[in-house]
């Protein structure tokens, strides 16, 4: 199978998600996507050692999709070969009185990654440009001075909040922060067969919620959301990456891909070479231990 092309599925300023597809299978069958996935797996989890002991940078990586988009089962699969000391994944839900209690940002703050580590958030700090908007009324559970009701929540206030967003991603990657912001974009067909296995497979059920239904009749509004703020928070150093989610397998690859060939072009990231005093006496050091 041939690489990956990383630019075509970075997007621009002038992102629409009717242009971009939904299904890929690269005229592979399952079997093949697994094993191609393994393969790119294994060459990342690699290259995560190479990262943690060079201790320089660090990578977040975003998961963006409408529910059912198939987040959960792509960590699994595309993190499997790391080192889990060397990953952290956070998912975020509804914000709890602790979190509300500060600003929108805090929580997303307290979970960074470290130095040589890479963090994973699974829905991220574009839950607050995204299910606030398309339900603005949880804004006012923010207590935001000057916003007493979803009146006061104008264009003004969403154009600010990309430009906090912004701002916050800008920080982060002139830190040695490394972002992958990625959308899974799912058909609203694929969507309804994913709902309906829910249903279906009793394994399954718990992952079901009759809020899924009513979030489902406002897809178009999701859809609307999900444009403006990929188009206006999209950049060389905080990019978006836009991946047909249908086929899983695929989706995965394509992810896969797309951070192990990014990563493979920061040229200074290296393992660290032992001191020349410490080489010199590497003979001596192999005595000491052999003569015990």
């Amino acid at each position: 199978m041939d690489k990956i092309k990383v630019d075509n599925y970075r997007t621009n300023k002038n992102f629409k998600i009717s242009d971009n597809e939904t299904f890929e299978d690269f005229g592979k069958s399952e079997k093949e996507l697994k094993k191609e996935l393994s393969k790119i797996r294994r060459e990342l989890g690699e290259f995560q050692d190479i990262i943690y002991a060079h201790g320089k940078y660090s990578i977040l990586v975003c998961l963006q999709g409408m529910d059912t988009a198939g987040k959960d089962s792509l960590i699994r699969e595309v993190f499997k070969d790391f080192n889990v000391s060397g990953v952290e994944v956070h998912s975020f839900k509804v914000p709890t009185e602790l979190e509300l209690s500060h600003n929108y940002l805090w929580r997303h703050y307290l979970v960074l990654p470290a130095k040589g580590k890479f963090g994973v958030f699974n829905r991220t700090h574009y839950e607050n440009v995204l299910v606030t908007r398309v339900h603005p009324e949880y804004i006012l559970n923010e207590h935001i001075p000057g916003i007493h009701t979803v009146e006061d929540i104008d264009q003004k206030f969403w154009d600010k909040r990309f430009e906090q967003i912004n701002d916050f991603e800008r920080h982060l990657a002139e830190n040695g922060t490394l972002i992958f912001k990625f959308f899974l974009n799912l058909s609203k067909e694929e969507q309804r067969q994913r709902l309906l296995r829910r249903l279906a497979l009793k394994e399954k059920h718990w992952k079901f919620s009759p809020g899924d239904l009513k979030e489902r009749k406002l897809w178009d509004v999701y859809q609307h959301c999900y444009e403006e703020a990929i188009s206006k928070t999209t950049h060389d150093h905080a990019p978006w990456f836009v991946v047909p989610a249908d086929n899983k397998k695929a989706t995965r690859i394509i992810i896969a891909s797309i951070l192990l060939e990014s990563l493979k072009k920061y040229k200074d990231i290296k393992e660290p070479m032992l001191s020349e005093k410490i080489m010199a006496n590497l003979d001596s050091y192999e005595e000491q231990l052999q003569s015990e």
